[in-house]
């Protein structure tokens, strides 16, 4: 499955912003899908996951409160909608696919399949 996320930019801090990641090339209802970032000089993270069909999702504590991850399977599309974003939430964000995970939350390392990326950057 090819990945392609987009919606990433600039934004001041307490600002909202939406990423998407559009998949081709594979049954999309069929992967588990999450989100990560990694900030300059810093591990790629956790951010959110979701289950194949939507119903279970999992946040890293950062996000817990402020982002929601969510997939429209009939789009082939995972949205990570985020709120009340922060400096620190500065990084590329990604993200994956798994056909074979059973958590929602999962290493990087857990997944096949990656986007190329898209720059969020919060200003103060």
């Amino acid at each position: 499955v090819q990945l392609q996320a987009s919606g990433g930019g600039l934004v001041q801090v307490g600002g909202s912003l939406s990423v998407s990641c559009a998949a081709s090339g594979g049954t999309f209802s069929n992967y588990v899908m999450g989100w990560f970032r990694q900030a300059p000089g810093k591990e790629r993270e956790f951010v959110a996951g979701i289950s194949r069909g939507g119903g279970s999702t999992d946040y890293a504590d950062s996000a817990k409160g402020r982002f929601t991850i969510f997939r429209d399977n009939a789009k082939n599309t995972v949205y990570l909608q985020m709120h009340g974003l922060r400096p620190e939430d500065t990084a590329v964000y990604y993200c994956a696919a798994d056909r074979f995970l059973r958590n929602t939350r999962s290493y990087a390392s857990e997944y096949e399949y990656w986007g190329q990326g898209t720059l969020v950057t919060v200003s103060s």
